[in-house]
C-alpha cells in the first residue's frame, strides 16, 4: 500500500508544473517535509576581496592588500566615524587590512611633478591625502596610474546585493580621489 502511494506521488510529481520550476528532487523533499536549503551568496570579506583584486589586476596578494589598505585608509579620512565603522562592521577584515597601509611619512619626491605635489600637499589636506595614496602605491612597486584600477576592481568585487551598501559607502569615501 505504501509503495502504491509512493509511486502515485512520484508520478504526480513528475508531471506537475512545479517539478519543472524547482526540480523534482526539491519538490519531493518539500512534500516529505524536508528542508530545501537555497545556496546563500557569500558575504563580502577582505580576504576574498584581496584575492579578487590580485587576480583581476595581476598583482601579488601583498600588493593587492597594500593597495586596498591605502584606499580604505583614504576613505576613512573622508567618511564620518559612524560611516566608516558601519563599513568596517559590514566587511570583515577591514581593521586588519588597515595595518597594511605602507608608511610613506619619510618619503619625499625629488623634482618634477612629484616634488610639486609634495610642496602643494603642505597647503592642502586633500592634496596631502591624494599624494600619500600615490606614494603608498609607489612604495608597493605599483604605478600611481593603477589607483583607479584598484578602485574599479574593488567596486566590481562589491557589485552584489550583499556588497551594495559597502560599495556605496566606500565610493563616497573615495569620491574626492576619483574626481
Amino acid at each position: 500500500m505504501k509503495l502504491q502511494h509512493l509511486s502515485l506521488m512520484l508520478a504526480a510529481l513528475a508531471f506537475s508544473p512545479q517539478s519543472h520550476a524547482e526540480g523534482w528532487l526539491d519538490s519531493l523533499k518539500s512534500m516529505l517535509g524536508m528542508e530545501v536549503e537555497a545556496e546563500k551568496p557569500a558575504m563580502p570579506n577582505v580576504g576574498d576581496m584581496i584575492s579578487s583584486v590580485s587576480g583581476k589586476l595581476g598583482v601579488s596578494d601583498s600588493q593587492a592588500s597594500g593597495g586596498l589598505a591605502s584606499l580604505f585608509n583614504y576613505a576613512k579620512g573622508n567618511l564620518s566615524t559612524e560611516q566608516f565603522s558601519g563599513l568596517a562592521d559590514s566587511l570583515p577584515g577591514v581593521g586588519d587590512l588597515l595595518k597594511s597601509v605602507p608608511d610613506v611619512s619619510n618619503i619625499t619626491s625629488e623634482g618634477g611633478l612629484g616634488g610639486l605635489m609634495d610642496k602643494a600637499a603642505n597647503y592642502s589636506d586633500s592634496l596631502k591625502a591624494v599624494n600619500d595614496v600615490k606614494k603608498q602605491f609607489e612604495a608597493l612597486g605599483l604605478k600611481p596610474e593603477m589607483i583607479m584600477q584598484y578602485v574599479n576592481a574593488a567596486k566590481a568585487y562589491l557589485d552584489t546585493d550583499e556588497g551594495k551598501k559597502i560599495k556605496d559607502t566606500l565610493m563616497q569615501g573615495l569620491s574626492k580621489l576619483s574626481a
